[in-house]
């Protein structure tokens, strides 16, 4: 989790928050505010007996709450062979339980004018729901209810397998974006599970069983492998009776360990090429192995997210400046990077030309811009100006409901802390132009990269 997993500029798998305004209010925050500057969210915090943590984030605007329950599993944790089948089981969670109906839950969030849904990522599940404060009591007792009581037959299951199904054929097989998306991945890592898609590989889907889903659903839905998050209208000391009342009830389950295996060296470059005849607009990107907060060479995580601002995020972007505005040969391009995930995450740079020019054309003028920057640097001027866009997103985020939420419930689901959220941009602001280049050094090397070609059907990359 960083903090730019709520306020980045991108679209990541599932659910992933956009949050692009600069407001007046940021100006109280910027670097030249001094040393005491404001906590980003203020949350309260406490652990039931069972081990289930709890985070209550306080927004009294309005008399709303989202309540979010997220778990420490995600499609990294899948055993080999199994691709998909935490997606497929965050499916099946809106069915039924021993008490209650398949769909009753949904009907009554609706009813109250409540909103739900539910996201898969590499490193966690979520569930959600955002309603008036005076239901909130409802929706704890049905998503405690599901924690443990699930019921799965076949019956109810098969449905859902084509619906998983019709999904992955919407969103990816009939997508060469998101195809070629998905060899790059496989590319990148080498044998980190991130290689594998988040929806899973049809032929995998098609061969779970009730009994693989059960087994995973009773491995890792547990309270002390969940964390609970509210934000809105509600302190710590109003919700802790709630929460006691129906999360701390449920017995905790046997010690649960995340097992991943780690990535080993990699000595050579990846080149993916994909023609298809859906291809209208040609584009180019390349993905370097990065460090995480958690993973690798950490002390780069907050330089790099300082650099993709500096070099690929926006309008006055060193990439989209020189390749859309100046020199007029792509029709956008930029970067991007996430410094929350529990693994290795990747940096990113990606073109798309402008008619007449090639893809290897968008490539050069990509590498002299990166060799620009661990050659010389940046300037003071430009780690300012960056620092200041992401710092001002952060005062934004603490008028949402859901930022919160949201932000504190996937630090904490890959093993981050309440305080690492709250220090952030402190850290931001501390990152100095000698980091980001130190930070460039290491990440842009040609061997641990994929470069992807996504042509139409006729074009071949020079």
């Amino acid at each position: 989790m960083s903090m730019p997993s709520v306020f980045r500029r991108r679209s990541g798998p599932r659910l992933r928050p956009l949050i692009a305004a600069l407001t007046l209010l940021a100006i109280a925050l910027t670097l030249g505010a001094g040393p005491a500057r404001a906590k980003v969210f203020s949350p309260e915090t406490f652990t039931l007996k069972n081990g289930m943590q709890v985070v209550v984030v306080s927004n009294h605007r309005a008399p709303v709450v989202t309540h979010m329950v997220w778990y420490k599993v995600g499609s990294a944790d899948e055993s080999s062979g199994y691709s998909g089948i935490a997606h497929f089981l965050e499916h099946l969670m809106f069915k039924g339980t021993k008490t209650r109906k398949p769909g009753e839950f949904s009907k009554l969030i609706a009813r109250y004018g409540g909103q739900e849904n539910a996201f898969t990522s590499f490193d966690y599940t979520a569930y959600h729901q955002t309603i008036a404060r005076e239901h909130l009591e409802m929706v704890m007792e049905m998503e405690a209810d599901r924690m443990t009581n699930l019921t799965l037959t076949d019956e109810i299951i098969e449905p859902e397998r084509q619906v998983v199904r019709e999904e992955r054929r919407s969103r990816t097989d009939n997508n060469p974006a998101a195809i070629l998306g998905e060899h790059v991945s496989e590319a990148l890592y080498r044998n980190y599970p991130y290689r594998r898609p988040i929806i899973g590989y049809d032929h995998e889907i098609v061969a779970m069983t009730r009994h693989n889903i059960i087994d995973f659903y009773k491995r890792w839905y547990a309270p002390n492998n969940a964390i609970l998050v509210v934000a809105g209208d509600i302190t710590a000391k109003e919700l802790k009776p709630l929460a006691e009342k129906y999360y701390g009830v449920i017995p905790a389950a046997p010690e649960i360990k995340r097992a991943r295996p780690g990535e080993p060296p990699q000595e050579a470059a990846r080149i993916v090429a994909m023609q298809h005849t859906q291809v209208r607009q040609p584009s180019w990107r390349r993905s370097y192995l990065a460090p995480s907060y958690l993973y690798g060479e950490t002390q780069h995580a907050y330089a790099l997210q300082v650099l993709t601002e500096i070099l690929g995020g926006g309008g006055t972007s060193r990439i989209y400046r020189k390749l859309v505005i100046d020199d007029r040969k792509a029709v956008s391009a930029g970067s991007y990077y996430d410094a929350d995930s529990l693994g290795p995450s990747s940096f990113t740079l990606y073109g798309s030309p402008r008619p007449g020019v090639t893809l290897p054309e968008i490539e050069q003028a990509v590498d002299v811009e990166l060799d620009r920057i661990v050659k010389d640097g940046v300037t003071k001027d430009e780690v300012a100006r960056a620092k200041k866009r992401l710092i001002a997103s952060a005062v934004f985020a603490r008028d949402s409901f859901s930022a919160g939420a949201r932000t504190l419930g996937a630090a904490l689901a890959v093993g981050r802390k309440v305080a690492d959220v709250e220090a952030w941009p402190d850290r931001i602001a501390a990152v100095t132009a000698a980091q980001i280049q130190a930070a460039a050094k290491y990440v842009f090397v040609k061997k641990r990269s994929v470069t992807a070609f996504l042509l139409e059907d006729k074009e071949k990359p020079e």
